[in-house]
């Protein structure tokens, strides 16, 4: 018997093959997130920690936080409630107690039942704010210098942020208003400036909210950070129902604790309830052990925080001189326990020359180009982290790095 070997073949079988492309990873970020910066700010204190790790002593003038000494708590004294979970909105007698000093501290009132959220940090206030206004497409005005994540949080609602450059003022937020605009974002007192807005400043916006049905979302997380006696009108004043204004606040740093990320949410009840639900689904609650300790000890940290509030403004405000007397202008402002000065005579971008400030001399300061494009000629400058020994070793070190790194007289003059 005779065996056929079958030696057909098929031309699918003798094509060369075509490599397999790899499939994108399964973990890969979405295009939006990997389109959005890191925070300057924090990226910088980041590259502190790890130069102080490595053991070098840097001057810290990046670090967005005042070090003060307050009661340090006690978990003993805690019940065991405080470890557990609490209401979305917060431990009730932390809300009563916040809702008492916003109104004796703003002249409005305010329901610790229905219109108050403590959350974790002002940061996720003013995110949860966003998300729940926010649609795609829709724009939200963002004046400059703009806190750092100010534009990208906007992103991430996928809205669209609109600058407006750092000279502008109330009518060019007027000029920059579309069919499309859904919010203006309001910072009072001014990080980076330490600017205070005026009252009339305040009644204008008001007046475009409603004209614009635009809604207008206060960031007053540094509110105690005000001279004595100086006038700070509070956007809720020309509000008191809260028809068109949502306050951000934050006690960890008013109090000086940034680390224990306690800040509060103020709204009308209708918009609460959803701003409630995103807590539920994002955090749950905020941290329930420190916001029984906050409720606990309310009047003891505030009067142990506000002398010390007082020498760090007062501390600002010298250190502003000490520019002066150097011949390096800050924009204007009285307030917080920051500063903004101008590099504009330096050669450097301000990322060179926060890069160059932190190589050459061991500084760190924020590059201005973090809070806005029309930015890149100042650096923010932090007072609340060091003595004024090494405050002063540092402004005069970036002082030192302006001269160093001027720009030669015609060039100055081809620049103007």
């Amino acid at each position: 018997m005779t065996t056929v070997t079958n030696t057909v073949t098929t031309a699918a079988s003798t094509a060369p093959r075509t490599p397999i492309r790899p499939s994108p990873s399964p973990l890969r970020p979405s295009a939006l997130l990997e389109d959005v910066a890191e925070a300057g700010s924090i990226k910088q204190n980041n590259r502190v920690y790890e130069l102080k790790a490595a053991g070098a002593d840097v001057i810290t003038l990046s670090l967005g936080e005042a070090f003060f000494d307050i009661p340090m708590p006690s978990l003993e004294e805690l019940g065991p409630e405080a470890h557990r979970y609490s209401h979305s909105l917060g431990v009730q007698l932390l809300r009563d107690k916040l809702a008492k000093h916003h109104e004796q501290t703003s002249g409005t009132p305010v329901d610790p039942d229905t219109e108050i959220m403590v959350t974790a940090g002002s940061k996720a206030a003013l995110y949860m704010a966003l998300v729940a206004l926010v649609e795609p497409g829709d724009e939200v005005i963002v004046p400059e210098p703009m806190w750092v994540s100010y534009h990208d949080q906007v992103r991430l609602c996928r809205g669209v942020p609109v600058p407006v450059p750092w000279d502008g003022t109330v009518e060019d937020i007027a000029a920059r208003i579309t069919a499309r605009t859904r919010a203006v974002i309001v910072n009072n007192p001014h990080n980076p400036t330490g600017r205070r807005m005026s009252a009339a400043e305040l009644v204008r916006l008001h007046d475009l909210a409603d004209a614009h049905g635009l809604a207008l979302i206060a960031d007053e997380v540094y509110s105690e950070f005000v001279p004595d006696d100086a006038p700070y009108p509070r956007i809720g004043t020309f509000d008191p129902g809260k028809e068109h204004t949502i306050v951000c606040n934050s006690m960890s740093k008013n109090f000086g604790i940034s680390g224990w990320r306690i800040g509060y949410v103020i709204a009308d009840g209708p918009l609460m309830r959803q701003l409630m639900k995103l807590q539920q689904h994002m955090l749950t609650c905020a941290p329930t052990i420190l916001c029984h300790y906050l409720a606990e000890n309310f009047e003891t940290v505030l009067a142990r925080t506000r002398p010390q509030i007082r020498r760090m403004v007062a501390l600002r405000n010298r250190m502003a001189d000490t520019f002066a007397a150097r011949g390096v202008a800050c924009l204007p402002g009285d307030s917080t326990f920051y500063l903004f000065p101008s590099i504009a005579s330096s050669r450097l971008t301000s990322g060179e020359f926060a890069d160059e400030l932190l190589r050459r001399y061991r500084v760190s300061a924020v590059a201005g180009l973090a809070y806005g494009q029309s930015c890149d000629r100042f650096i923010r400058v932090s007072v609340g982290a060091e003595p004024e020994d090494r405050l002063l070793r540092g402004i005069h070190a970036i002082c030192d790095l302006i001269d160093e790194t001027r720009i030669d007289a015609r060039a100055e003059a081809d620049q103007r």
